[in-house]
């Protein structure tokens, strides 16, 4: 995705991503962090606000700080990152709300053929079964693995 992004810093395994959203509401640390799940090489995709109490992620706050397509771009480069370092991995992500999960959904049909020259994109049906992502479907998460 040819857009402006955020620098970031990360460790070595590229599990934890941070960097500053910087807007009309000042500067607002986020965290993007991949776990893996229950199955082995499937990891989700978690981000949001840095809770500066906890130092935990905090997927509930909205921010509204006036660069969402920039901090899109930002998250979406982190998943090229980790996908590098981990070329068999698959990295789900999911909204916090419907209304998340629908932003993030507009970002992928957006890039979707940009996106596809990288990854297999799929989306999760209500019947719980992954499909490869069909533009103007409602999906409840996304599923994204590099090509060979």
């Amino acid at each position: 995705m040819n857009y402006p992004r955020y620098e970031y810093a990360t460790e070595d395994e590229l599990n934890i991503f941070e960097f500053d959203s910087i807007g009309n509401k000042g500067k607002v640390t986020k965290i993007i962090q991949y776990t893996e799940m229950s199955i082995k090489g499937y990891f989700n995709l978690g981000f949001g606000d840095l809770d500066l109490e906890t130092k935990e992620i905090n997927d509930e706050i909205v921010t509204n700080n006036g660069d969402g397509q920039k901090v899109l771009a930002t998250v979406v480069s982190t998943v090229y990152a980790f996908t590098a370092k981990k070329p068999d991995a698959y990295v789900y992500a999911t909204g916090s709300n419907e209304a998340r999960t629908r932003l993030y959904r507009m970002g992928i049909t957006n890039n979707l053929e940009e996106l596809k020259r990288d990854f297999y994109v799929y989306g999760l049906r209500n019947d719980e079964e992954f499909e490869s992502f069909v533009l103007g479907e409602d999906y409840l998460g996304f599923l994204v693995t590099r090509k060979k």
